[in-house]
């Protein structure tokens, strides 16, 4: 078992998980991924497509914002990764600035 450390990405408050080294993480979302299946995070979570985390939960250093967040892990279907569409903000930079 490993402790791994997840910034909530609404607020940036840490949590801490328990678990096997095998998982690979896929991605930390504020919303679940389409198809995927997440158990809560004081559950037994290795057979599950990922973890929904309470940002201020028993598992969050300090206070957090109160609301959900979704820990992915790497899942396969035939041999292959499955992918997803991750909804996340595309900033706009202007590095010319």
């Amino acid at each position: 078992m490993v402790t791994v450390s997840y910034h909530c990405p609404r607020c940036g408050a840490i949590a801490e998980l328990e678990r096997n080294a095998y998982l690979n993480d896929k991605c930390v979302t504020p919303d679940p991924l389409d198809g995927w299946e997440y158990a809560d995070a004081f559950d037994d979570f290795e057979d599950e497509d990922g973890v929904v985390i309470v940002c201020g939960a028993a598992e969050t250093e300090g206070e957090g914002c109160g609301e959900p967040y979704y820990l992915s892990f790497v899942k396969f279907e035939e041999g292959r990764e499955v992918e997803t569409n991750i909804n996340s903000a595309d900033p706009n930079f202007d590095f010319l600035r």
